[in-house]
């Protein structure tokens, strides 16, 4: 059975139970965790605008005097659930894990019914990310309904319901929210118990002695034990931070005080066998370690937010990513693709397009609630609110917005174009040509560029209908297409304060066939000696 580890890695309890496995929709079988529309559903029927789940579980004898509470990583996109035939909850929005008490709803013995009834007719007043009915070109195929882990916990009447971690270079702030009273912190890594100290209050501050401090070539994490009355949860944290400083003259992204270069591929989250989701949870490991032996130290995750477990793999493998939030609104070929990317990139977001007050509501919600999903995990450097001008609405306003909820955090407030007046990086997409790269008072990100096409036989989704940017015959020319790429475009502008590359992408996704891997990660289309070289060269002008 696949997904069946656990599924929360930055607040573990020891009792939990995996619902994952064979389920009913529509009466036909499906496998959970998997979308419909995937092949690894193995689900036969028809995927319509609503879907109706259903299982049965049962409460281990331990349980019986607890709270259970059960969890879904993601549902698209308006979902009700019921247990035994209560209505439990519902949730709006397909990217963000939510959970509901069922304790007052489960037989004591036997049995219990779980249905999940689910609307997903891809209303864009809700995220929706390169998700297309229509799919085609850089739009693929949509998935329904339930495509993350469903689990279920049990918890005391009074526990833990979340922590904070803020580090800094030697000191981590813990806050504890729940229906408990103080807290006791017991902190460790690999050599044993670091410090451990007692709270009254559920917020401390831990002084953590000869710190090592996270990066991507020693990503040290700390583990943390809380505990908080008759509930304990096992997390971790880092120590690092994450500047934008003057050095020598040019402002430059900083970790720990030291200059960076965001060395990035975009990385979609598609996989041709389960689309959203890969087969197994170690796939996410397997990306990571692929892009790091090219010599990348960044992963731009391009609107589509992952399994925790994706983020947990950056953390303690040295990965920096800039999460993207989930686009919503509507999307125009012509307006938001083709003129800007011929020049025309000037737009006021505060009036005319993309001005719906429903769903600029559910986008700054959504974005309130990335921010305080993730926010714990140290790999995340930074964020993108909009990319391209999809939805975008009052740039400025949401980049103060978010700088106010997390500040440890660098903001690309608009990725491409449509530039208003508020962002930690000036931002710019340059695709089909090489142009020379100057920073001014901002550090300079290169967005996105490059997506070089190579079809590799054998291994494509639609061999006869395929999209990129610039037909290549074999490996060498896509590799070499792509050093002289970065030698007339990035390299020269680092020392004046380009801050970071991001070439696209990962892998080729449906249609497009411009990644470093295949659809299905079985062929590397660049030499990667090349490309660890191309890195070290890159590495050298920042230091």
């Amino acid at each position: 059975m696949k997904w069946q580890s656990y599924p929360r890695p930055q607040l573990r309890r020891e009792s939990y139970v995996i619902l994952n496995g064979t389920w009913k929709l529509d009466g036909k079988n499906i496998e959970i965790p998997f979308a419909p529309q995937s092949r690894l559903s193995g689900f036969e029927g028809t995927v319509g605008d609503t879907l109706v789940y259903e299982t049965t579980f049962s409460i281990p004898d331990d349980w019986q005097n607890d709270r259970v509470i059960l969890h879904f990583g993601a549902v698209d996109q308006v979902c009700e659930v019921y247990v035994n035939s209560i209505l439990v909850g519902k949730h709006e929005g397909g990217y963000l894990h939510f959970s509901f008490d069922i304790t007052d709803a489960l037989k004591n013995e036997g049995e219990n019914t779980l249905r999940v009834n689910v609307v997903d007719t891809l209303d864009r007043k809700y995220p929706y990310g390169k998700q297309c009915k229509k799919r085609g070109g850089m739009w693929y195929t949509p998935i329904s309904g339930i495509w993350q882990t469903v689990w279920m916990e049990k918890v005391p009447v009074s526990y833990i319901e979340e922590i904070k971690l803020t580090p800094s270079l030697s000191d981590v702030e813990i806050t504890v929210v729940g229906k408990v009273k103080g807290f006791k912190a017991i902190v460790s890594d690999k050599n044993g118990v670091v410090t451990e100290e007692a709270f009254e209050e559920n917020t401390g501050k831990i002084t953590i002695p000869n710190p090592i401090h996270w990066t991507v070539e020693n990503p040290h994490l700390y583990d943390v034990k809380i505990v908080a009355g008759e509930d304990a949860v096992d997390s971790y944290f880092a120590l690092r931070t994450v500047t934008i400083e003057n050095i020598n003259g040019v402002n430059r992204v900083c970790l720990n005080g030291k200059p960076i270069f965001m060395h990035a591929v975009l990385d979609q989250g598609y996989f041709e066998d389960g689309i959203y989701l890969p087969e197994k949870e170690d796939e996410f490991e397997k990306d990571i370690l692929r892009m790091k032996e090219l010599g990348y130290n960044t992963l731009r995750k391009h609107i589509k937010i992952e399994p925790e477990q994706f983020y947990y793999d950056c953390d303690r493998l040295g990965m920096f990513v800039l999460q993207d939030m989930v686009n919503n609104g509507g999307y125009s070929y012509v307006f938001d693709t083709v003129l800007p990317t011929f020049g025309f990139k000037k737009r006021n977001d505060c009036k005319g397009r993309y001005q719906e007050p429903d769903r600029k509501v559910i986008f700054e919600q959504h974005m309130k609630d990335t921010l305080h999903d993730l926010y714990n995990h140290p790999c995340i450097i930074g964020y993108t609110i909009f990319n391209e001008g999809w939805g975008q609405f009052e740039s400025d306003r949401m980049y103060e917005l978010a700088k106010s909820i997390d500040g440890t955090r660098i903001y690309d407030a608009t990725s491409g174009w449509f530039a208003q007046k508020k962002s930690d990086l000036d931002s710019e997409h340059i695709y089909f040509r090489v142009e020379e790269l100057h920073a001014k008072e901002r550090p300079m990100f290169l967005s996105e560029c490059g997506g070089y096409s190579y079809l590799v036989e054998g291994h494509a989704f639609n061999p006869d209908k395929t999209y990129g940017y610039g037909a290549c015959k074999d490996s060498e020319e896509l590799t070499d297409r792509i050093v002289a790429m970065y030698e007339g475009m990035v390299l020269p502008g680092i020392k004046g304060g380009v801050c970071g590359c991001v070439y696209t992408q990962l892998s080729d996704v449906e249609d497009e066939i411009n990644g470093m891997y295949t659809y299905d990660r079985e062929v590397c289309k660049v030499n990667k000696e090349k490309m660890q070289d191309l890195a070290k060269r890159i590495f050298a002008e920042i230091n």
